[in-house]
Formats: structure tokens, C-alpha cells, sequence
């Protein structure tokens, strides 16, 4: 096949995604004190994430050098299962964090740990039920009108995965709206029993609703052009349509350890130590609860 600029782009990316979200798995993996429900779901998005970059160099791969039906099945399996994780896993992450302040007294308990299992078991079992679809037979090899813009995928599949995932930004939508007023609640009730300035309970809301803001941004703008055109593409649209909107898709993958890992103080310490060839898996830390909503 002549290579295709946009698949090279697609293995850049995922090249990518690899390195940077096997550093954040490496880091949780390895560090005992890393097994707070909170690392766990950073750790969960980075296995997904990482996955998701797996995928996109074994399908370049497979494609250019040993192009297979069989293959294909696999590997659009392999990134159907771990971009629906990696989305899910931004689920979980969200509602952690809305309960560690809905909750903040029962927080610190075992239901909390309990909670955590079961929210990951949710999240990989449906994840994977999604992408054995196409292996088990719920694909259009054989009846190419039935293809969606993602090949071998059915129309039928991809609406699935679309409306999930706009019920999924729905939810997402809701928690942070919420999390932003317990936020601004918190912040007014200590700047009045501090005797704050009203400035400084302004600079603090306004700090926390910006954060807010690039999470949702960085989410919708990356997955929302493609699942809309997942929902209103067809077969005959041209490939380049599909590239356009899925590339910026795989941008979430890329952009997801800055803000959920490398932004976390207790994984900076880590990585800094790291660094400068000092690694203990015995370091202080500060605390155990979500880092900045």
C-alpha cells in the first residue's frame, strides 16, 4: 500500500501516547505507596491510554507490513477496548473526585477502596465487552453497506459507542458542575472565617472553575468531532473525514497524564527523584485524597 500521511500521523501519536503513559503506569506499578483509590484511577486512565498507543502502532503496523482481516479485527478491538477505558476511566476519576467532596468525611473508609474495584471492574469489563463486538462477529466484512467511517465497524456499533459516549460528557458535565459549586462554597466559607479579603475567595473560585474548564475543554474538543461524525458519517464519506476527527480523539490520550499524573505533586516527587537517580519508594507524601479538581 502507498503510505498514508494521516496513518503516519495516527502511529506518531500513539508512538507518543506510549512513552508518555508507560511512565505513569511505571511510576504507580513500582511505588507501594501509590495504592490510594486515586492512583489507582490515574492508574487505570494511563494502562487505557497506553494501550490506546499500543494499538495505534500495531494497526500502522499490521496494515503496511502483514495486512490481515483477522488482524484487523484485533486491533480495531484492541482500540475500541482501550479508548471506551480510557473514557470511562475520566468517568471514574470524576465521580471520585466529586464524592472525596460531596463525602469528605466518609472518604478516607473502605467503602471508598470498595467502591474503587468495583467502579474498575465496571469500567474494563464493559470496555471490553465493547471491543470483542467486532472479533465475536458484529462487524461488515462481508456486507460493506452495513460499514461505519471506521471499518470493520457497523453503523450500528458506532452509534452505540457514540451515544455512550455522550452520556458519558453528560455525566462528566454534571459531576464538575457540581464539584465547581462545592468548590466556590468552600472557598466563600473560609474566606469568612478567616476574614479573607473578597479578592483572595475570587482569586481561589476562580482558579478552581478555570481548572474545571480544561478538564471539560480538553475532553469535549478532543472526542465530541468525532463521536458527532461517528453519528452522522456513512460509508461513502470520504477517509479523509474520519482522519480529520480522529486524530484530535487520540490528542486526549496524549494530553491526559499532564493533567490527571504529571500535575499530581506526589507523582512529581516521584518522577524528580527519579531524575536525579535517588528513587525510594519509601517518600513522604502529602496526602492520599484527588489532587486539584
Amino acid at each position: 500500500l502507498a503510505l498514508n500521511p494521516w496513518d503516519v500521523a495516527l502511529c506518531v501519536s500513539g508512538t507518543i501516547i506510549s512513552c508518555e503513559n508507560a511512565i505513569v503506569v511505571v511510576v504507580i506499578f513500582y511505588t507501594p505507596a501509590f495504592r490510594a483509590p486515586m492512583f489507582l484511577l490515574i492508574g487505570s486512565l494511563a494502562t487505557a491510554d497506553l494501550l490506546a498507543g499500543l494499538g495505534l502502532i500495531l494497526h500502522f503496523a499490521f496494515i503496511y507490513f502483514a495486512p490481515s482481516e483477522a488482524v484487523s479485527l484485533l486491533t480495531v478491538g484492541l482500540l475500541v477496548t482501550s479508548f471506551t477505558a480510557s473514557v470511562c476511566s475520566l468517568l471514574t476519576i470524576t465521580i471520585d473526585r466529586y464524592l472525596s467532596l460531596y463525602n469528605a468525611l466518609t472518604y478516607y473508609s473502605e467503602r471508598t477502596v470498595t467502591r474503587t474495584y468495583i467502579m474498575l471492574i465496571l469500567t474494563w469489563g464493559a470496555s471490553i465487552c465493547y471491543g470483542l463486538l467486532p472479533v465475536m462477529g458484529w462487524n461488515c466484512l462481508k456486507e460493506p453497506p452495513a460499514c461505519s467511517v471506521v471499518r470493520p465497524l457497523t453503523k450500528n456499533h458506532l452509534i452505540i459507542l457514540s451515544v455512550s459516549f455522550f452520556m458519558v460528557f453528560a455525566v462528566m458535565l454534571q459531576l464538575y458542575v457540581q464539584i465547581c459549586k462545592i468548590v466556590c462554597r468552600h472557598a466563600h466559607q473560609i474566606a469568612v472565617q478567616r476574614h479573607f479579603l473578597a479578592s483572595s475567595h475570587y482569586v481561589t473560585t476562580r482558579k478552581g472553575i478555570a481548572t474545571l474548564a480544561i478538564i471539560l475543554g480538553t475532553f469535549a474538543s478532543c472526542w465530541l468531532p468525532f463521536a458527532v461524525y461517528c453519528l452522522l458519517g456513512d460509508y461513502t464519506y470520504p477517509a479523509l473525514y474520519t482522519y480529520v476527527t480522529l486524530l484530535p480523539a487520540t490528542y486526549n490520550s496524549m494530553i491526559n497524564p499532564v493533567i490527571y499524573a504529571f500535575r499530581n505533586q506526589e507523582i512529581q516527587k516521584v518522577l524528580w527523584a527519579v531524575c536525579c537517580g535517588c528513587f525510594s519508594s519509601t517518600l513522604p507524601f502529602r496526602s492520599h485524597s484527588p489532587s486539584d479538581v
